[in-house]
């Protein structure tokens, strides 16, 4: 599998690009304000073409460049959060509407092909958002109501070493990769002051995870650097005292 990661010029974001090898359909999650061109040289530098963009959330930096990204490709997200992507900066409500729409470089542009998550990667085994990419999706409501854990599973063989924490095991042969957006970062979590975040949501997000996921899966956040699961549960100060540890 392979696993790039692109860091916007706006507020640090992180998009990912992965696919299943080298030359056929990406998947492209979060791609966030300018990170476009530098996707676009991503893929053809190794011969693949954008297949499909996941969003974790709809908050603006994580979704900005989505339609220039997709082109004619589908852009998938949690309902809850579809009604954001007609204005993602307005739903962020002010001060930080008008502030993001003057970081960001280009107007918002809505993609032309938004779609709900399919059912099959919201609840069973997952499903091929692209050929080769396997995806299941976590509900983790409390950062926004539609917040999800996007997870990969595959091996490890052509992955940025910039992307995993030190000292992550290439040897597992289905190491298990969680895109968390802005729910869990390394020694934090997500806000839940914005509009539609919820204080109480999040800590039954944080308490699933823990109970649900293998302590070993890599968390590849939105911003700053990635973790693993069971550093977060013995470390974090949010997942301890929402699981009262």
């Amino acid at each position: 599998m392979l696993v790039r990661r692109v860091t916007t010029p706006v507020l640090e974001e992180h998009c990912y690009v992965v696919a299943g090898a080298a030359g056929g359909a990406a998947l492209v999650i979060d791609p966030g304000a300018g990170t476009a061109a530098e996707v676009r040289h991503l893929v053809a530098e190794h011969g693949l073409h954008v297949g499909a963009v996941a969003l974790t959330h709809g908050h603006a930096d994580h979704v900005w460049d989505a339609a220039a990204v997709a082109a004619d490709a589908p852009v998938y997200v949690a309902g809850p959060d579809a009604y954001r992507l007609q204005d993602p900066a307005a739903a962020l409500g002010e001060p930080l509407a008008g502030l993001f729409e003057e970081l960001a470089a280009e107007p918002w542009q809505r993609p032309g092909d938004v779609r709900s998550l399919p059912g099959e990667v919201l609840s069973g085994g997952g499903a091929e958002l692209v050929p080769g990419v396997v995806v299941r999706a976590v509900p983790a409501p409390g950062h926004t109501e539609g917040s999800v854990i996007l997870l990969l599973a595959g091996e490890l063989d052509d992955v940025d070493t910039a992307v995993l924490p030190a000292g992550t095991a290439r040897d597992d042969a289905s190491p298990l990769l969680g895109f968390c957006g802005d729910v869990v970062f390394a020694g934090s979590v997500g806000r839940t002051d914005l509009p539609g975040g919820d204080e109480k949501e999040m800590v039954a997000t944080l308490r699933t995870l823990v109970h649900s996921l293998p302590p070993s899966t890599v968390l590849l956040p939105g911003h700053g650097p990635s973790t693993v699961l069971a550093h977060e549960t013995a470390t974090n100060p949010h997942i301890r005292a929402a699981t009262g540890r």
